[in-house]
């Protein structure tokens, strides 16, 4: 009996054996991943694409024959050999090899370089190490190696849709996917499968590096533009591209449904449903803020998810939140479920008006704690009381108006005042140069967490004649000060479009921080130069100019530089000597510049200016005190400058080590300082702020007998440098020069237009 239950044990564990053996000899092989995929996934581990390109490019030389360096996973597999993840005795440079499939041995050999834990889970051997390493277990080594090679998370995991690849949209890229999370690089992938469908892939900087799920065959295109409807077809835009389908007679005819907002809903990539969104309304635009919208005769109304903003005028193009301007009503709003779907822009913007945040006295602050001001002649006041209702109270002349948080009218948004006539309120509360400030135009205020905003809506013409005497003194030659109300003009326009403080619904505030506005009364003559150039501005290739401007030259402008690299892109502001010559000279070396510097009579249109030349000391305490990480300063360098000869570098040397100061700005608050004595040319003697005046510097290094050392500054100019010289255009005009000679001469080939 026991010997049969043994035979019986052995038998059973037999059959087991042999089933497991025929169950393995009958599942599938794992699939295996081709060696350019596995290789250009590797790269992405450390580099971007840009960056594998730019590698490339450095070395100036291939692994791969010049037939072959046109295909595109060249660069990353030279990446990896140059890297050392790859050999080419293990894996030669060629075609044929990078279209096999990887190894153990290949995937082991890449592995160690990334770890040796990481080569230990390969699990090559000697009897596999030639066979295709299955993708699976590819892509679970690939998200051990990404924790230790990618500590900053560049490569994301990304779901989104897939709307568009080159083979179905004749506007594509080469190799690029459309998807609504944004465009990739999709070098070595197949993607059309997956048209349509929410997908699952991974990514570092705009590239794919894999395909790794089919989420969805439903999806829904929210909030699109649908368009060109003929002969049962029509265009959609998706994102910035688009797209052809086909609707069938249940749907409706493609011509009665062009021109709408609609959601497109798909299954399988087949349309099977259009929702039509008609409901518009229109008024002017309020606020913007990242959630809501609120608009004139509605109050805030809420986004809902998948808005946006389409430009219908001239070429359709898809356009952002920002594009959405307070102050003007230049489009019509779609609105579902009580929520805004899209914005259509249909008018193209005029900059007829500007709304201006008024910041506190002394510009400290854009709130108050509370509001008085006066009415001049008859004015209604307009409060929200909810569900876009309003109520309205009369003011009449010399009304005395108070308004603290907590009122019952700011309840529900903003209250707004409507004076009759021009200038129609003085704000008793505010102190400016002037005094008590009066505006035109009409003022809201509004409750925020930390006060009350107050915005001042007007003709933006009216504005200027507020602006031009806060920043340039009306006893200047007329020509320069129309040249002032042309580049004050221009900046504005600028800024109106910018839409800064687009969540309060002001363009710009009043102070430094834009262009000072009603700091100062207005003037007959500074009126006079805004109406002489009404509506004029400067003009580069069909877009206005940065019209930056400042106050003094120091004989020599900079270029846009002084902005960084997106300024060093503007062309019309160039660094040229202020003479009629206009030449540039290289101020670049130390030397040239102390010897430039330290000459007052550098013959230059603003030499006569007070500012032209100043001199300052600051001691080593007051900055050891300032620069951290450094001990007691002992030395100043500039180490680079910029054209013009601006200090764009300034090396600290000090007792407990050194530093580099960079940028003009940077330099300039680092030196500065409101107990600095400041002798400027005439003699006469101004104190400092928190910033330098200029950053056009030369430092001498000065010991006393007690040990102390102080830094002697000559300097010139005051701002920064870049654009329109102030005291330059004054002395311009001085000799006879008009206006359009002036911002020439600052802003070279630009066009003056009349907008």
């Amino acid at each position: 009996m026991k010997n049969k239950m043994i035979l019986w044990t052995a038998g059973m564990i037999s059959l087991v054996v042999v089933l497991m053996i025929i169950i393995v000899s009958l599942e599938p092989p794992k699939e295996g991943i081709t060696r350019s995929q596995a290789f250009k996934a590797a790269a992405l581990l450390t580099a971007s694409r840009e960056e594998c390109e730019a590698h490339q490019k450095a070395a100036g030389r291939s692994h791969f024959s010049a037939k072959e360096q046109v295909n595109w996973f060249v660069k990353y597999m030279d990446y990896l050999y140059d890297e050392d993840y790859l050999t080419e005795e293990l894996t030669p440079a060629n075609l044929t090899t990078a279209q096999g499939l990887l190894t153990y041995r290949e995937a082991s050999y890449l592995a160690a370089r990334a770890g040796s834990s990481f080569k230990a889970r390969v699990g090559a051997n000697k009897h596999n190490q030639d066979s295709p390493y299955p993708e699976e277990d590819w892509w679970a080594l690939y998200g051990a190696m990404a924790k230790e090679l990618d500590p900053e998370g560049k490569i994301t995991d990304v779901t989104a849709v897939l709307y568009g690849t080159p083979s179905n949209l004749e506007q594509a890229a080469s190799w690029t996917a459309y998807t609504t999370e944004g465009d990739y690089g999709f070098e070595g992938l197949a993607l059309d499968a997956y048209m349509d469908c929410e997908i699952r892939f991974l990514a570092r900087e705009g590239e794919m590096i894999a395909m790794r799920e089919l989420v969805s065959e439903d999806v829904t295109y929210p909030n699109v533009w649908l368009t060109d409807g003929s002969e049962g077809h029509f265009k959609v835009y998706l994102g910035t591209l688009s797209r052809e389908f086909t609707v069938n007679g249940k749907m409706g005819k493609a011509e009665d449904l062009e021109n709408n907002l609609v959601d497109l809903v798909l299954n399988r990539g087949r349309l099977v449903k259009i929702v039509l969104k008609k409901d518009r309304i229109n008024g002017k635009v309020l606020s913007v803020t990242e959630d809501a919208i609120e608009i004139e005769g509605y109050g805030r109304l809420e986004l809902a998810p998948n808005f946006n903003v389409y430009k219908l005028y001239g070429d359709f193009k898809t356009l952002s939140l920002k594009d959405i301007l307070v102050g003007y009503n230049l489009q019509e709003f779609v609105a579902a479920d009580g929520k805004l779907c899209a914005a259509l822009v249909e008018r193209q913007f005029d900059a007829k008006t500007i709304r201006v945040l008024l910041m506190n006295t002394g510009f400290k602050s854009l709130f108050h704690p509370s509001v008085e001001l006066t009415v001049h002649g008859s004015a209604v006041l307009e409060y929200d009381v909810g569900e876009g209702k309003t109520e309205s109270e009369e003011l009449s002349d010399g009304a005395l108006l108070q308004i603290q948080p907590g009122d019952k009218r700011l309840e529900n948004g903003r209250l707004e005042i409507r004076p009759a006539g021009d200038e129609g309120i003085t704000i008793n509360s505010i102190e400016r140069a002037q005094g008590n400030p009066t505006y035109s135009g009409s003022l809201e205020i509004r409750q925020e967490a930390d006060g009350l905003v107050l915005v001042n809506d007007l003709y933006l013409e009216d504005y200027l004649t507020k602006v031009v005497p806060s920043e340039m003194p009306s006893s200047y030659e007329k020509e320069a000060l129309k040249a002032q109300a042309v580049c004050a003009r221009t900046y504005a326009y600028r800024q109106i479009q910018g839409n800064a403080y687009s969540q309060f619904g002001a363009h710009v505030d009043d102070s430094t921080n834009y262009q000072v506005y009603n700091n100062k009364e207005t003037d007959e003559k500074t009126t006079a130069a805004v109406k002489e150039t009404y509506g004029k501005m400067l003009f580069y290739e069909d877009k206005a100019v940065e019209a930056f401007y400042f106050s003094t030259s120091c004989g020599h402008t900079t270029d846009g530089s002084v902005w960084g690299s997106e300024g060093a892109k503007l062309p019309y502001l160039q660094a040229v000597e202020m003479r009629e010559r206009r030449k540039t000279q290289d101020l670049t070396d130390n030397a040239a510049f102390d010897a430039f510097i330290r000459n007052p009579d550098v013959p230059s249109y603003d030499s006569s200016f007070p500012m032209y030349r100043w001199e300052t000391d600051v001691s080593s305490d007051l900055l050891s005190g300032k620069i951290g990480g450094v001990g007691t300063v002992q030395n100043l360098t500039v180490t680079k400058r910029g054209p013009g000869g601006i200090a764009q570098e300034l090396l600290v040397e000090g007792s407990g080590g050194n530093t580099t100061i960079k940028t003009q700005g940077s330099i300039r608050s680092t030196l500065g300082d409101p107990g600095l004595s400041i002798a400027k040319k005439d003699g006469s003697v101004m104190e400092g702020s928190d910033l330098l005046p200029s950053a056009f510097i030369s430092i001498e290094k000065r010991s006393a007998d007690d040990g102390t050392i102080s830094f002697h500054i000559y300097g010139g100019g005051f701002g920064h440098g870049a654009g329109m010289s102030q005291n330059g255009a004054q002395g311009m005009a001085r000799e006879g020069k008009d206006y359009r000679e002036i911002l020439d001469f600052f802003y070279k080939g630009t066009e003056l237009r009349e907008q």
